[in-house]
């Protein structure tokens, strides 16, 4: 079934999917938004939990995933809600992390994985160097084209924040609190972390 919308967001969901491990018993969307991550993972992990801060995309996921089994989605604050101790095999958050407190929320998924389990955080990070404004600079008709080919957009409602750190305070932070992780910088303004825990 082809995606409802496209976006810079979405545009990463391929990428998340391919990371989830074989046999996944229990995966976690992070700042799930209107749930459309959420029903791909159903696909692939034998139950998904899908949370968010924001009682309206929780509403709207609820009503896409409706119907399908092993979803779970709960309303609150990841910092502070109670999750299961037990923990998760696989752990995603698409472009939210940047509205939390970064090495906080970092924390909080590494403590929520289980050993072997893997994490993949796909960001916003702030340009702060000649290289980041190169980088930025030399997609931008690209991204341009991209967006307006795909007819970019996103769920109504959908919370915006200012990414604060930049890409250079993301990669240090993440090394200090995943050692091991893998980064990317994507083109479409975005980047990756992807760690597997020990």
């Amino acid at each position: 079934m082809a995606d409802p919308y496209w976006n810079t967001n979405v545009a990463r969901h391929r990428e998340i999917l391919r990371a989830v491990p074989d046999d996944c018993g229990d995966a976690l969307d992070v700042g799930c938004g209107d749930g459309l991550l959420v029903a791909k993972l159903a696909g692939r992990s034998k139950r998904v939990t899908g949370m968010d801060a924001d009682p309206e995309m929780i509403s709207q996921a609820r009503l896409r995933t409706a119907g399908l089994d092993g979803v779970t989605l709960a309303e609150g604050d990841f910092l502070t809600a109670e999750l299961p101790s037990a923990g998760y095999d696989f752990i995603c958050s698409v472009t939210v992390i940047h509205h939390m407190d970064f090495e906080a929320a970092l924390l909080r998924m590494r403590e929520l994985l289980r050993p072997g389990g893997r994490l993949v955080v796909v960001g916003l990070a702030r340009d702060a160097t000649v290289a980041d404004w190169t980088v930025r600079v030399a997609g931008a008709p690209i991204v341009r084209i991209v967006k307006l080919v795909r007819r970019a957009r996103g769920p109504v409602g959908m919370p915006v924040a200012d990414a604060r750190m930049s890409y250079g305070e993301v990669r240090a932070a993440a090394g200090r609190l995943l050692p091991g992780f893998r980064y990317r910088r994507h083109i479409l303004r975005r980047y990756t972390l992807t760690w597997e825990k020990p």
